[in-house]
């Protein structure tokens, strides 16, 4: 594992590199990493919002509000830029929350009627405004990013009461930073104390310890007003408020009959990597808390406190509480437990995407596959797919100095996959602007969602030639970034909404025209055709104009470019092109080609991988998995052939199966695994 000042190296190096591949300043890069880094943790939403606005005396550079929680967050940043690790000071840390202070207190006060229409500042200020007048705003936090290292006399920062509201503040250094990227699945160490009387379910298991418990409401609610989606970040839902039928009814229970909510109630799973016991025998302590099943009843229990001034201190929720002995198994286990228990409200496969075979594929292409050497390059590279955000500063942790040069050559941080680039392209291009601009939790979803309806229509959608195409929109979205920055019709703010409705226009446009551009040709050159750029370019400006300009009755440019009738709008500008070079385009007789001996192709890889994991298993695991099916523990019945072939195989009487044969034993394997069964020598 790398130590703290390597992986400040690597997270400045990061950021310059994001910076120039992206035309950001460098501060706007740094707080698009950070905040990512926080989402993921839970510690925010993501529904952050990058907005600078410095004055004297006044600063902010963003926003995050928690609408459930009613907590608003103001951003603000101190970036080093430094080789070295800097101290953050108490000087310039008071500085920077008095600014920010100030900033929010104009803000309440109306001041986004002084601001540029056009500015990301002026949806800001007016945006904390409606909050303000509206009475969402239940609690504020200030919260300060740093590259640097909190100085060390700083123990703690006192909360207080500001314009009427509890307030905390909030340091994020690069410390804190180098815990997220160390801790288990990205999720940051967190230890939560309670007083809960428990029961010890006794069983033989070396994977985890299971108990049961007792929840007072009014302990939830305060375990939820101080953690927030911390508690969720393993959880495949998230809360679906009171539209459903399930909510209203939780909410009818807890206002009815209070007391009977624990009878109603299926209650709450949950998961941790280790408990702590009172002398009395209660459970004291519980570290990285995860609420795996059961977060609409800890929102609704919330909700109907905070929200709605409703009493829940009559409201018991039983708790089934694992404790994970293995870090490495805690993420296959949770996802079992929520796959299996959660019935509740109808999930759907995108809930479970992290688990999508679209993953695997995708690493295989990215580490199998070079790209084209660019102009003047003498070197082959790699588009490196991150399933998991850290992935790719984990491969470099144990390599030389000579590999781990070798390792970025070959794998550029400039080409680094990052899931929420591809979903914001991928959307983009399939003519959803209003969605992307939406964010990125919302465009993710979308993207998980459809990519899980092309899977269960084809399971050999995920192409090479699949893998080719999405590197080219990622190279034609961050190609538009650069371009929308460098124009001189730019006037700033606005530009990831601006990118995202270029691309979706252009797409519309050849849609409209039954053009299908040529995205093979994007990926051998590993860069846009000139003729395409200026057609870009074009788009850009005149969409830009068009979405800076909302009709009466949508001030706010933001939410405009969230509404779908923005879009609409969009749709129907008439831009004419001088002329249109074919040369972009493919016929659409040659794609089906394409596809279909691309799938030929990964079929004969999938049959031979599956032989490969057939012959690599070993004989106790076939008797295992044999005893598995004749002992009937599996919902599937099998045939009398495959019965024959795994009892053969399972008594060594096949030395190497054929390609049917292994096909028939992995499914069964997978079968049992994915039933629960757990396969080990």
């Amino acid at each position: 594992m790398v130590n703290l000042e390597e992986f400040h190296e690597y997270f400045t190096q990061s950021i310059l590199s994001d910076a120039e591949s992206r035309t950001l300043l460098k501060p706007q890069a740094f707080f698009e990493t950070v905040c990512e880094d926080l989402v993921s943790t839970g510690d925010m939403t993501r529904n952050y919002t990058y907005a600078e606005y410095i004055k004297k005396g006044v600063e902010a550079f963003g926003y995050d509000f928690d609408e459930e929680r009613g907590l608003l967050t103001i951003l603000n940043h101190h970036y080093f830029q430094d080789d070295e690790i800097q101290t953050l000071t108490m000087t310039q840390l008071e500085s920077k929350f008095t600014r920010m202070k100030a900033f929010l207190k104009k803000a309440f006060e109306g001041f986004y009627s002084q601001m540029e229409e056009t500015s990301d500042a002026y949806s800001m200020a007016y945006n904390l405004k409606k909050y303000h007048d509206n009475k969402l705003v239940l609690k504020i936090r200030f919260m300060l990013l740093t590259d640097g290292r909190v100085t060390r006399t700083l123990k703690e920062i006192p909360s207080e009461i500001f314009l009427s509201l509890p307030t905390e503040f909030r340091v994020i250094d690069i410390e804190y930073l180098y815990k997220i990227y160390t801790a288990s699945g990205n999720i940051a160490e967190f230890e939560v104390k309670v007083d809960l009387p428990c029961l010890k379910i006794n069983q033989d298991s070396s994977l985890y310890q299971s108990y049961l418990a007792v929840v007072e409401g009014n302990t939830l609610v305060n375990i939820y007003e101080e953690f927030g989606q911390k508690l969720f970040e393993q959880n495949v839902r998230t809360f679906l408020q009171f539209r459903g039928a399930v909510n209203r009814g939780l909410r009818n229970t807890i206002e009815g009959k209070p007391e009977m909510f624990f009878a109603y109630n299926n209650g709450i799973t949950a998961t941790a990597t280790a408990i702590e016991f009172a002398e009395n025998g209660n459970i004291s302590l519980i570290k990285n808390f995860q609420i795996v099943n059961g977060g609409q009843t800890t929102s609704a229990i919330y909700a109907a406190s905070k929200v709605s001034k409703i009493d829940v201190s009559k409201v018991s929720v039983q708790m089934k509480l694992s404790v994970v002995n293995e870090l490495a198994n805690q993420d296959d286990f949770v996802s079992k437990v929520a796959e299996y228990a959660n019935t509740q409200n109808k999930i759907n496969n995108s809930d479970f995407f992290s688990n999508s075979p679209f993953h695997k594929d995708m690493k295989d292409y990215s580490v199998r596959i070079f790209a084209p050497a660019k102009e003047g390059s003498q070197r082959r590279t790699h588009w490196y797919y991150e399933r998991v955000r850290g992935e790719y500063l984990n491969s470099q942790a144990y390599l030389s100095a000579f590999d781990k040069r070798k390792f970025l050559l070959e794998n550029p941080k400039d080409q680094l996959i990052d899931k929420t680039l591809l979903s914001k392209a991928e959307n983009s291009w399939n003519q959803k602007p209003d969605l992307v601009s939406k964010g990125a939790q919302d465009s993710f979803r979308r993207f998980a969602e459809n990519i899980s309806e092309i899977l269960e229509n084809d399971s050999l959608a995920i192409t090479e030639s699949f893998f080719k195409d999405a590197v080219s929109r990622i190279i034609m979205f961050r190609t538009v970034e650069r371009l929308i920055t460098k124009s001189s019709w730019y006037d700033g703010g606005y530009r990831a909404q601006t990118v995202t409705y270029t691309i979706a226009y252009l797409s519309y446009f050849f849609s409209q025209m039954n053009l299908n551009l040529n995205f093979n040709a994007i990926w051998e050159q590993q860069t846009l055709p000139n003729n395409l750029i200026k057609m870009l370019d074009k788009v850009a400006e005149m969409v830009y104009h068009k979405i800076t300009s909302p009709p009466a009755g949508f001030a706010n440019i933001s939410q405009w470019t969230k509404n779908s009738k923005c879009w609409e709008s969009v749709k129907d500008l008439k831009i004419e092109f001088k002329e249109i070079d074919n040369s972009l385009f493919i016929e659409t007789t040659e794609i089906k080609y394409i596809q279909k001996e691309e799938k030929k192709k990964k079929t004969l890889d999938s049959g031979i991988e599956m032989q490969i994991q057939v012959v690599n298993t070993s004989l106790p695991i076939w008797k295992k998995l044999n005893l598995y099916y004749q002992e009937d523990k599996s919902a599937l019945k099998l045939s009398s052939m495959q019965a024959d072939i795994l009892n053969k195989m399972a008594n060594a009487k096949i030395p190497m199966p054929s390609e049917k044969q292994s096909a028939i034993l992995y499914h069964l394997i997978k079968n049992a695994e994915n039933e629960g069964l757990v396969l080990d020598s």
